[in-house]
């Protein structure tokens, strides 16, 4: 396939009805092989072109509150705070429709009910809408104080590894410079030759809270995303005295988004499809009423040790299915693009480099 392929004039809605998965992704994959913008934003098109195609959104009045953060292009870099009007559709800039709203996640979170009403009165209003080709969307949370990890969470998982199931939430963490936008890339550290994937439902906190009850618990969560917790298998189980912080943790090694989806507008986040695909390929497909752990639990756990504040981001656990417990191994390459998706959140796009 020609390298020197303009990307900019394709017709993505009828690539993705035409070709296979396969086929969509070698085009990607010829994206430019340096890491720069250009790439984030044609894989955020990707995206989009395939949900107008394959996904039936809800309309504004029956759309669910996404959240999301973002740059405008040829701003400067400045970080916007949105509301979707609906998944792949135009985002309302809060910060237009109310010169008042903060202009990150973290700082409406900490608004309480005040910032999450002001975003439903502007999905409302219809007014101040950007199309999405003007935008970069970021992660939802950049700057959480705290990104709280689950190990060993997925019922499948532990048969996967033939290990006993935990009796108690097996808690780590990643640093929050981990975290990266839901189109961005993965770089591949010179330090680990064994990098690889977990899907994850993630969810973020929403207000402030100690030794909560679990029956109180989802009152505390602002609402669900997916995640990718990439991991260098070396460092995770060999290297550091088998602590896992460091081979979760490097930069770029927790791929957010692509929208921080209210609680209110997800039926049962214990009952939702999750797949990961790398290449096109299918290597994890579970769903998350196998998760060991609920939300619930998971909230009232770590805040029996821990404060939790606005913007603190919950990695749940992955499924089964991981490049480690493959036979033989399977580790992600430079080139590999890896798509992570649960029903009702959406999907995250992520080319590796």
């Amino acid at each position: 396939m020609d390298r020197l392929l303009d990307l900019s004039r394709l017709d993505w809605s009828d690539l993705w009805t035409t070709n296979t998965n396969r086929k969509q992704l070698e085009v990607v994959l010829c994206v430019q092989e340096r890491r720069d913008e250009t790439s984030s934003l044609l894989l955020q098109k990707f995206a989009l072109s395939r949900q107008a195609t394959n996904v039936q959104r809800r309309s504004v009045s029956g759309a669910a509150m996404r959240l999301v953060q973002f740059h405008l292009h040829g701003d400067g870099g400045g970080i916007r705070v949105g509301v979707e009007q609906g998944e792949g559709l135009g985002v309302v800039d809060l910060k237009a429709f109310d010169p008042s709203m903060p202009s990150t996640m973290r700082e409406l979170l900490e608004l309480g009910d005040k910032g999450l009403e002001c975003a439903q009165r502007a999905l409302a209003s219809g007014q101040c809408v950007l199309e999405r080709s003007g935008i970069r969307l970021l992660s939802p949370v950049l700057a959480p104080e705290k990104v709280v990890c689950v190990g060993m969470n997925y019922l499948d998982h532990c048969l996967e590894q033939n290990a006993p199931v935990p009796k108690e939430p097996i808690i780590f963490s990643k640093f929050p410079s981990a975290i990266t936008g839901p189109y961005d890339d993965i770089t591949l550290p010179s330090e680990s030759q064994e990098v690889d994937w977990e899907v994850e439902m993630a969810f973020v906190i929403g207000r402030r809270g100690k030794h909560i009850k679990e029956e109180d618990a989802l009152s505390y969560v602002a609402g669900f995303t997916v995640a990718n917790d990439v991991s260098a298998r070396d460092w995770q189980m060999r290297r550091n005295g088998k602590q896992w912080l460091l081979g979760k943790t490097f930069d770029s090694f927790c791929p957010l988004g692509p929208a921080l989806v209210t609680t209110d507008s997800v039926k049962d986040p214990h009952s939702l499809a999750v797949r990961c695909l790398v290449n096109g390929d299918t290597v994890q497909s579970s769903n998350t009423e196998q998760l060991i752990f609920k939300t619930e639990q998971l909230v009232a756990w770590v805040s029996k040790f821990v404060t939790l504040t606005p913007g603190d981001v919950f990695l749940t656990g992955t499924p089964p299915g991981v490049g480690v417990f493959r036979t033989p191994p399977v580790f992600l390459k430079r080139g590999d693009v890896v798509e992570c998706q649960i029903d009702q959140l959406g999907s995250i796009i992520n080319k590796v480099v």
